[in-house]
């Protein structure tokens, strides 16, 4: 029902920053709940941040909260993901994924609740 397709991965310093977005095709994004998650090579994916339906509400995992920052812009149906400070141990690829229908203040942080991934985009960071 949606098409999800990230942007805004490359190489980059420890301590630098990048801004990866999460761009919707098909529907509209604001009828979803949006998060992002992670996989670093040998690791499980993991839940990164998390956007309710609205913008209203937040959530991020340990590891990152302060450093990142999750919004979204309804009417250009794309959804961010600010990442700062950035560290050797954020490097990975980076899915966004939606999930329809959750009552607008609601996040989700479970993967299995996602209904609609990407294909992903890639962060490096040197040290």
């Amino acid at each position: 029902q949606v098409q999800l397709v990230e942007s805004g991965g490359g190489l980059v310093q420890a301590g630098g920053s990048l801004r990866l977005s999460c761009a919707a095709s098909g529907r509209t994004l604001s009828r979803y709940a949006v998060g992002w998650f992670r996989q670093a090579p040998g690791k499980q994916r993991e839940f990164a941040a998390a956007i309710s339906r609205s913008g209203g509400n937040t959530y991020y995992a340990d590891s990152v909260k302060g450093r990142f920052t999750i919004s979204r812009d309804n009417v250009k149906n794309t959804v961010y993901l600010q990442m700062n400070s950035l560290k050797p141990e954020d490097t990975a690829d980076y899915y966004c994924a939606a999930v329809n229908g959750p009552t607008g203040t609601v996040v989700v942080v479970v993967a299995y609740e996602y209904d609609y991934w990407g294909q992903g985009t890639q962060v490096t960071v040197s040290s």
